[in-house]
């Protein structure tokens, strides 16, 4: 049985997570679970697990819930210390860290430096450190196993051949907006752009996939996750979303993972690798798919993708700079302060004002996300005086 923690347990990414240890109880223990600000949903589970261990973003919160539960319930930390705590727990087998933004960046790499297994759904952990933590994994006998459905797919291709890769490739669905014409995205909505045609995501993540940034990250993480250079990562809008991740051999062959859009199956295969655990998940119908189809990312109609590629050939702290931005561009289009279209503005403005630079240490990493905040929400703010 594997000990696991939960980080951002309250999530889609955590509470999926949960759905699996509730189906297989004797395969997973829930030790610690973490949340941002859903404590309610957090006590709920906290009487169905019962972990060891929470955290809580807010510290008058989490002292709340402590007073709540007294003597008999788990014990209550809070804030940043609280993550890095949970992610080092001594007893812990796997930290699931569904974290969403850079505050996934520090848990991550506690719990790797403390040798822990890591089943990855915060990407800006790799967008922003990937190098450094698949270094301090090797190090330290820690596995990062990815949660993404795309690298996901990539991983359970190379896991079964020897033969030496030419190529991977992730696929995409191409968002809400893959047959719109660019000049028709002015005026859309943030409640147009939740309505993915596929996966039931979160918040910033359906703006992402929207404007195919998402994609682009994904690129970044998969350099790091499989140590392949840029030229060997391809991306291919594929908008049944059935092939997840596609491996091409130098032996001519190519390999793809094919299952139904469900975020459980990825979380399944991190959570129980190296062994596999038959599950009710159903196979992916392909007769009910229907055609599959296979297209060239458009980087004119997606220019966040384009500045995603360019940020990972500039290295160093241009990442970071870009997942900082856009932190700051998505809230402003979620709040509608900024239009949908102004978002690639705020990414291009923040990545011309800022020199790349190396970084090598968490703390450099920190330095230059502040950075990035600063000046995308000056952009920002002016964007918003102009319209």
């Amino acid at each position: 049985m594997k000990d696991i923690v939960v980080l951002g347990s309250t999530g889609s990414i955590g509470q999926n997570c949960l759905a699996i240890v509730r189906e297989n109880r004797s395969a997973f223990r829930v030790i610690g679970l973490a949340t941002g600000t859903g404590v309610d949903t957090l006590a709920r589970q906290v009487d169905e697990f019962k972990p060891e261990v929470v955290s809580i973003a807010d510290k008058n919160a989490a002292v709340e819930f402590s007073g709540h539960y007294g003597a008999s319930g788990p014990r209550v930390l809070s804030g940043d210390e609280g993550l890095k705590e949970l992610a080092c727990l001594e007893r812990a087998h796997l930290i699931v860290n569904g974290l969403v933004g850079a505050v996934g960046l520090v848990p991550t790499i506690e719990a790797v430096r403390a040798g822990k297994d890591v089943a990855l759904a915060n990407k800006e952990s790799m967008v922003l450190a990937g190098k450094m933590i698949m270094g301090l994994a090797a190090q330290c006998g820690a596995r990062v196993l990815p949660i993404d459905s795309e690298h996901s797919g990539v991983h359970q291709c190379l896991s079964r051949r020897e033969a030496r890769v030419r190529r991977i490739v992730l696929t995409a669905s191409g968002g809400p907006f893959l047959n719109k014409n660019a000049r028709d995205l002015g005026n859309v909505t943030p409640e147009e752009v939740m309505r993915h045609p596929v996966w039931k995501m979160g918040k910033r993540i359906c703006v992402d996939s929207a404007t195919l940034l998402n994609k682009g990250f994904e690129v970044i993480e998969a350099r790091w996750f499989f140590s392949m250079d840029l030229s060997r990562i391809g991306v291919l809008i594929h908008p049944q979303c059935a092939v997840h991740g596609i491996v091409e051999f130098e032996d001519g062959t190519t390999l793809a993972q094919i299952s139904k859009a469900d975020m459980r199956i990825p979380m399944l295969y991190a959570m129980s690798f190296p062994d596999a655990i038959e599950t009710s998940f159903e196979s992916c119908d392909l007769v009910g798919v229907g055609p599959l189809t296979f297209l060239e990312p458009d980087l004119e109609q997606f220019p966040c993708f384009a500045l995603a590629l360019r940020a990972a050939r500039a290295e160093g702290s241009a990442p970071v700079f870009l997942n900082a931005a856009d932190e700051i561009a998505v809230s402003a289009f979620l709040d509608k302060t900024i239009r949908f279209t102004d978002i690639v503005g705020v990414l291009e403005g923040t990545l011309d004002r800022l020199d790349a630079r190396p970084v090598d240490s968490v703390e450099g990493i920190l330095a230059a996300d502040a950075a990035a905040r600063a000046v995308a929400k000056e952009i920002v703010s002016h964007v918003t005086h102009s319209s």
